[in-house]
């Protein structure tokens, strides 16, 4: 059974760490700073303040979020329980009234809302800058973006912290958690590319392979909800469109959604297996 007060305090607990850890800050900062840096290219690159606006915003800022957003929620849940257990610190926490399982999940609460916090601050200084020297038209993409972000960042976690409970070293999960985004990152639109020419796969194996990408999922999912086709992504975008129709986003963050609940799942058995030592 799981006492909701226990994992308040575990939550909160983990909020206050999060705001103590030096990489949180750099990764918080870096995408503030490179959040900004885009909105003010977006703005100054069409020669003139009053064109452009929150779409070219988005547009601008979706690959950033891709290789980002994910490194942050990977590395920080990965450092989670495996430097605890490293540092003897997870012991000492299983010595009080506390499960293995309301342990994990005060991690998991403390560090989404950590995360989700850091994503606000950037998205909103960026959002602020384009509607005091833009347009602020299209806003309604900017919001999408925002939103979806926070989603992907919070499956790049859930992810990280499946990593870090079945290991006694920080730097190993580190390592594995480093392992995993580049093989996400690669195997997005270069990846798929190169594999459907090399192998020569039909449309539809093509589209399935990229819904087993949690990378490829939140780029489409943005593509969709701010540009109702996904005609950019070639044949198998098309496909999708056409075989899913207007199913296609509620299906696209469903599997966003199981990206978070089945590693947290998983996770939680290996953590009551492996446990505090």
């Amino acid at each position: 059974m799981i006492d909701q007060s226990t994992v308040l305090i575990l939550t909160r607990k983990e909020i206050r760490d999060a705001a103590r850890n030096r990489w949180f800050g750099l990764f918080a900062a870096a995408f503030t700073l490179l959040t900004l840096a885009l909105s003010w290219m977006a703005l100054s690159g069409v020669g003139s303040y009053g064109v452009a606006g929150f779409g070219r915003t988005t547009a601008a800022m979706i690959n950033m979020v891709l290789l980002i957003v994910p490194l942050m929620g990977i590395t920080l849940g990965a450092m989670s329980i495996a430097s605890d257990r490293e540092r003897g610190a997870l012991a000492y926490v299983m010595a009080q009234p506390v499960t293995l399982l309301e342990v994990m999940l005060g991690k998991f609460f403390g560090l989404a809302l950590a995360l989700t916090a850091a994503l606000l601050i950037g998205f909103g200084l960026s959002g602020l800058l384009v509607a005091m020297l833009g347009s602020t038209s299209q806003i309604a993409h900017f919001v999408v973006l925002t939103a979806l972000t926070i989603l992907l960042a919070i499956v790049s976690l859930s992810v990280g912290i499946l990593v870090s409970t079945g290991l006694r070293k920080g730097a190993t999960a580190i390592g594995i958690a480093l392992f995993l985004w580049l093989t996400f990152a690669f195997l997005s639109d270069l990846g798929l590319m190169g594999t459907a020419i090399v192998l020569d796969v039909k449309i539809e194996t093509l589209f399935t392979m990229a819904l087993l990408n949690p990378l490829q999922v939140f780029k489409m999912a943005v593509i969709v909800a701010i540009r109702d086709n996904l005609e950019v992504l070639g044949p198998a975008g098309t496909y999708a469109v056409r075989t899913y129709g207007s199913g296609l986003l509620s299906m696209l963050i469903g599997i966003l959604a199981a990206w978070i609940v089945i590693p947290l799942v998983v996770g939680a058995y290996v953590f009551r297996r492996r446990g505090a030592v």
